[in-house]
């Protein structure tokens, strides 16, 4: 399960209270003894997959290490209205508040994606087929919104620009064809002593057969290939490589593409319209 490291967390976490608390939370420091304390419970309002819970629990450890988190319902779990995903007693007020928000933007996002990559996944998890995330993320926090991707059910692509070699129609149009294109990138792979996977994306039958004349990649990739000419590529292709459908694949038409014998399946809605899970933190008096 992709999981962040604690270092990142906490650049994260340090980062998001800076950008919210900034000189001070004044309203909480008006109104809030400092040494008062309180009880909450983080409610569920929606129905869907909770993710974030990690990190909510992190965020407590850092504003109030004396606080007990009592977590009721783990990451990638279902959840309804009305349920209690965790409680926390004995926390200091003024750190609740001032945290409140953020765990509550957090969670609400990550597990709005959940939930998405859970209804894409059950649509075709009698299939052989896996769902991938896409790097339309939003800046500075991808490492959260593929970590919830994951906890839905769906799987991580690469991490950024740096991990996997993909070329893209740019690339191609810039190189001058795609058989160039892949053998500059042999070279460049060789020069570097790199041995990064590669995706070659490919717009029509002519570049596929170039791409299966050419050789060393990983993976084709069919960008917005109507059905009936999806389904002739993934056969012409015929296992020598891996394969991937993209391009406006939604809920309503994943399952047909799947159907057409492809490996894989990127879906950019995973991330980029995820609609966030409603929750709220409340304090138990």
């Amino acid at each position: 399960m992709y999981r962040p490291d604690a270092e990142i967390l906490d650049d994260f976490v340090t980062r998001a209270l800076a950008e919210d608390v900034g000189a001070g939370d004044h309203t909480t420091l008006a109104c809030i003894p400092a040494d008062a304390v309180s009880n909450a419970k983080l409610l569920v309002k929606d129905v869907g997959i909770v993710a974030g819970v990690e990190v909510a629990a992190f965020i407590f450890n850092k504003v109030a290490p004396e606080a007990e988190v009592r977590i009721h319902i783990q990451d990638g779990s279902p959840v309804h209205d009305g349920d209690i995903v965790f409680e926390v007693f004995h926390c200091n007020t003024r750190a609740l508040l001032m945290a409140e928000r953020l765990i509550l933007n957090t969670m609400q996002r990550m597990s709005g994606i959940a939930t998405l990559s859970n209804s894409f996944a059950f649509e075709v998890e009698d299939l052989p087929v896996k769902i991938l995330d896409t790097r339309k993320t939003t800046p500075l926090i991808r490492f959260l919104e593929k970590w919830a991707v994951e906890l839905g059910g769906c799987y991580n692509y690469r991490d950024g620009l740096y991990d996997w070699i993909m070329i893209k129609d740019n690339h191609i149009d810039a190189c001058g064809g795609v058989g160039q294109a892949i053998a500059q990138v042999a070279a460049y792979q060789k020069a570097n002593g790199l041995k990064l996977n590669v995706t070659v994306e490919v717009r029509n039958l002519v570049e596929l057969s170039e791409v299966l004349e050419a050789g060393n990649v990983t993976r084709i990739l069919f960008d917005n290939f109507e059905w009936l000419l999806l389904k002739e590529a993934v056969a012409t292709v015929a296992k020598r490589y891996e394969t991937e459908a993209s391009g406006g694949v939604n809920i309503h038409n994943v399952r047909l593409v799947a159907q057409t014998g492809v490996d894989y399946v990127s879906v950019g809605a995973l991330t980029h319209s995820a609609t966030s899970l409603d929750m709220s933190l409340k304090i138990v008096k």
